[in-house]
């Protein structure tokens, strides 16, 4: 069922992927401050899953927005700069640079003031680059048009229509912008646009769902909290006059302390906002703060010494949990949560830390799965008492258990340092080093499962178990892994943790040659692209040595600011049997989209698609795609004959290695047939 279905998505990719986008709609408004003040707003609406980039990311990046305002008149001037709203900002590992980007809507605002006579309009002119998680579409201008109002207490909102008329010069074409008489309003005051709330998608919330449930469990299994189920358990059913009375009660306490960390994580929400620490994400100094916080709790769960409440609060507590009754037995839940709280306090901030980075509900939604994982071995044991003979008695693995976990938080605490580390550009923490302190870390847990180092805390070992030699192998295996990262292998299976490759002190791997091979020996027109493959930047030329060289040909339809094409590159093109096909089987014409160098004035043209004016070789390239293929998003691979005809279909972004491989070998296929 599932290999169809695997194929039944496969189709409808092929199918939606030379559909044309236009994910954004501007709408102009105009307050009025004064005579001679007003304040120009562009606000906008951009579909669900798309973001737009904001107007101050560095170059080398994705485009960012852009306005310009016609001024040619000279009635008015500028007052400082266009402003934008509170966005989303992450460093971008594929850029390697802090950006940020708006989704929903976004809204930017310019003031202005008049120099002399009456001004009807402003216009202006906006560039900017829209991207989803499969697409990016090539930097895209749109004409805005700001009606200033008559009175001192109106203002006109006019909305950039989804029909257009045009009409066409000897040289351009001139969209004019056609204001719905039911899209226009009269208001009293600045309209006021809340930075947009990020939704965290349903899938990170169940991620982090499972790992706070999962987080629960390995608390449970501390030495703060292991003993005490069945201690509460044997309380509730001694103290109960019947079996189900003592069912009721530890249902009952088990849904107290659910209702205790759900609180925690609502405040938590409550004080800091739903998207204020996705923001401070990227923050140096939230980054840094905690990564002492978790090298606190982590030498805390190494032994060093215990984080505890204070005592006075816990006493307090008890007093309660003796009312009895529903209340007594939800004081009873709090008082397990502050006495267990030097085991749980740390596993506790650490999933506050990466479940309120996402933003959202996430830090409710991680507390809940970390609440129910410790509350359901006391309901589970209440209502079948029988079981506890099976559980093993407390002992020295309780403290195991703790240090290893101790060892974790360790090697989490340097992921934000090197955030912090990344947004700085210092290279202090650079991939090698990175690599090199949890091999370190990691090395020397496996030594301590193995027995071969002991803290202050473990009791004495006599022999080791099979469950923890078998857990000691896998630590060890792991660590092994890590170890060819240091000369340059990808380790595809912690991808995001450690810094990109190009983070590095040796890109190419430590001892590798970056004279991979002398320019001498490129064809001509061609350069090294990404893995040293040999690459055409023109259709042209890359076409005149494919039918020298009697290869199919492969347009590569991209960017240098897409972000997708980036981990095309980076995770499919990457592959053994993907690189080879792309170096000896076919011709590589990367067209970039979004190259800004300008045309010769005689190859310059206007558009029959578009009816815009062709000016620089990324619009020349934007254009051919959407003439030829009826599509505007990039990546958009296409393989090709010499006669410029397709031998499969399209396709787009598509991270499956297998499935590209074999859609160039299809390709490769007709091509020979």
């Amino acid at each position: 069922m599932k290999k169809y279905l695997l194929v039944l998505l496969l189709l409808c990719g092929s199918l939606v992927s030379g559909q044309m986008y236009n994910p954004v709609k501007w709408a102009t408004s105009v307050e009025k401050i004064s005579d001679t003040e007003f304040v120009l707003k562009a606000k906008a609406e951009i579909q669900s899953g798309w973001h737009l980039y904001g107007q101050f990311i560095e170059e080398g990046g994705p485009v960012r927005t852009t306005f310009s305002f016609s001024n040619s008149e000279k009635k008015y001037e500028l007052i400082g700069k266009t402003t934008e709203e509170k966005g989303h900002e992450v460093v971008d590992k594929i850029f390697d640079m802090k950006i940020k980007y708006f989704e929903k809507k976004a809204l930017f605002t310019q003031k202005i003031k008049l120099k002399s006579g009456i001004v009807a309009t402003v216009t202006a002119e906006v560039e900017f680059m829209v991207c989803d998680d499969s697409n990016c579409l090539p930097p895209s201008t749109e004409e805005l048009i700001f009606k200033l109002p008559k009175s001192s207490t109106t203002a006109v909102i006019s909305k950039t229509p989804v029909v257009k008329s045009e009409t066409k010069t000897d040289s351009v074409s001139v969209v004019e912008t056609v204001v719905e008489p039911e899209l226009q309003k009269v208001v009293t005051k600045v309209e006021e646009v809340k930075s947009p709330v990020e939704k965290t998608e349903s899938r990170g919330l169940i991620g982090i769902f499972i790992i706070a449930f999962l987080s629960g469990f390995a608390a449970l299994l501390t030495p703060c909290v292991f003993p005490m189920i069945p201690m509460t358990v044997s309380f509730f059913t001694k103290q109960s006059k019947t079996k189900a009375a003592g069912i009721r009660n530890a249902l009952i306490y088990g849904f107290s302390i659910v209702i205790i960390y759900v609180l925690l994580g609502s405040i938590v929400t409550a004080i800091f906002g739903a998207d204020s620490l996705n923001a401070l994400s990227t923050n140096v100094w939230f980054n840094l703060i905690f990564f002492v916080l978790l090298v606190v709790f982590a030498i805390s769960f190494l032994g060093a010494f215990e984080i505890m409440l204070p005592n006075a609060l816990a006493n307090k507590v008890d007093l309660q949990a003796d009312r009895g009754g529903l209340i007594g037995i939800f004081f009873m839940a709090l008082a397990l949560a502050i006495v267990s709280f030097s085991c749980t306090g740390p596993i506790v901030g650490t999933l506050l830390v990466e479940a309120a980075s996402k933003g959202g509900i996430a830090p409710i939604v991680g507390m809940l799965g970390f609440s129910i994982a410790i509350a359901l071995p006391f309901s589970l044991f209440a209502a079948f008492p029988g079981w506890l003979n099976a559980v093993p008695k407390s002992g020295g693995w309780l403290n195991t258990v703790k240090v290893v976990l101790g060892f974790l938080e360790l090697a989490l605490a340097f992921k934000f340092l090197s955030n912090a580390d990344l947004v700085l550009q210092l290279h202090w923490l650079e991939r090698e080093v990175f690599l090199a302190i949890w091999i370190a870390i990691f090395g020397t847990l496996a030594f301590y499962l193995f027995g071969k180092i002991t803290l202050p805390h473990d009791s004495p070992l006599n022999h080791i178990s099979v469950g923890r030699l078998g857990f000691g192998l896998l630590v060890l295996t792991f660590t092994i892994y890590l170890i060819p990262g240091l000369w340059g292998a990808p380790l595809k299976l912690i991808s995001g943790f450690p810094p990109a490759m190009h983070y590095s002190e040796s890109p190419n791997g430590i001892g590798a040659n970056t004279e991979t091979a002398s320019s001498e020996t490129l064809p001509e027109g061609a350069a090294y692209g990404p893995h040293n493959i040999i690459t055409f930047h023109d259709y042209d030329k890359g076409m005149e040595f494919a039918k020298k060289t009697g290869k199919p040909v492969l347009l590569d339809f991209t960017g240098y600011a897409c972000v997708n094409c980036r981990k095309m590159e980076e995770l499919v093109w990457s592959d053994s049997e993907v690189l080879r096909v792309l170096n000896n089987d076919l011709v590589l014409i990367s067209l970039y989209v979004d190259d800004k160098k300008e045309l010769l004035e005689n190859e310059q043209y206007v558009s029959e698609t578009t009816g815009k004016k062709i000016k620089t070789i990324g619009n020349k390239w934007s254009d051919f795609q959407i003439k030829t293929y009826k599509a505007n998003a990039q990546p958009f691979y296409v393989l090709v004959d010499h006669n410029s005809a397709s031998l499969t279909e399209p396709s787009a972004y598509n991270p499956d290695i297998t499935e590209y491989y074999n859609w160039l070998q299809s390709g490769i296929k007709n091509f020979k047939n």
